[in-house]
């Protein structure tokens, strides 16, 4: 089974997340930017979910270090931020794609097929 790596400090995101996935994937959570890079780093996921406003070190910037020593794990930004800029920041970060809260089952679904699959 493929395993996810959530990252987001909100207990309400993270249960919705579990909810759609936790049948398909295993899953792994970390709270804070910092937290998300250790277990990046550590258990070689097959996928991060990446909030972008995060405490301790923001999704940009956990980005950027789980890039300096992984290139092709692929790291979802995620955001309630829906304008185009906040976007291309993501992926000027390191992002693969880019997903807006709240979160839609059937695009978050289609996106982990393609990167998944």
């Amino acid at each position: 089974m493929k395993t996810i790596l959530i990252v987001d400090d909100t207990e309400l995101n993270i249960d919705l997340i579990t909810q759609i996935l936790e049948d398909d994937y295993d899953l792994l959570v970390a709270r804070d930017g910092a937290q998300g890079v250790d277990m990046a780093l550590q258990n070689n996921p097959d996928l991060i979910l990446m909030d972008i406003s995060l405490p301790v070190m923001d999704g940009y910037e956990a980005t950027r270090k789980i890039r300096e020593t992984n290139q092709t794990v692929p790291i979802i930004g995620v955001s309630a931020h829906a304008m185009s800029g906040h976007e291309q920041s993501a992926r000027e970060a390191g992002c693969n794609d880019y997903l807006t809260k709240p979160i839609n089952d059937e695009i978050l679904l289609d996106k982990l097929k393609k990167y998944l699959n």
